[in-house]
C-alpha cells in the first residue's frame, strides 16, 4: 500500500475535523452549553492525529517499514475511538464515553511510538519516492 491512501485518509479525516468544528461552534452551541470545551477538545485532537496520517503517508513513501504503517492504521483508529468517543459525549451528555476515551489515547501513543521505532529501524529507500510516481 502506497502512502497515498494515509495522505487522503489524513486529508479526509481533517476536512471532517474543521467542518466538526465549525458545527459545534455555530449549530451545537445551544446544545453543547458547558460540554463544548468536551466537543473542541474532540475536533483539535482529530486535526493533530490527521496531520500525523498525513506524516505517515509521506514517511511510507520514504522509508519501507511495517511499522509505519501500522502506525497510520492505528492514528486511524485513535481518532475514531478518542475523537468519536468525545463527540457523542458531548453530544448526548452520556458519561459512559468518557470510559471510552483513554482507549483512544492509548491507541495514539502507541501509534506514536510505533512511527518513531518504525523510522528508527527502517531502512531507507535509495531514491527518496516524494516526486516520483
Amino acid at each position: 500500500m502506497s502512502g497515498r491512501v494515509f495522505i487522503l485518509i489524513g486529508s479526509i479525516a481533517a476536512s471532517i475535523s474543521v467542518l466538526a468544528g465549525a458545527f459545534g461552534a455555530h449549530a451545537l452551541s445551544d446544545v453543547l452549553g458547558e460540554r463544548a470545551d468536551v466537543y473542541e477538545t474532540a475536533a483539535r485532537y482529530q486535526m493533530y492525529h490527521a496531520l500525523a496520517l498525513v506524516l505517515v503517508g509521506l514517511l511510507v513513501r520514504r522509508y519501507e517499514s511495517k511499522m509505519i504503517r501500522n502506525a497510520g492504521w492505528l492514528f486511524l483508529a485513535g481518532i475514531v475511538v478518542f475523537s468519536g468517543s468525545l463527540y457523542t459525549l458531548a453530544i448526548t451528555n452520556d458519561g459512559l464515553w468518557g470510559a471510552v476515551t483513554p482507549v483512544g489515547g492509548v491507541l495514539f501513543v502507541a501509534a506514536w511510538l510505533m512511527m518513531g521505532v518504525g523510522v528508527w529501524k527502517a531502512p531507507r529507500t535509495s531514491t527518496p519516492t516524494y516526486y516520483t510516481r
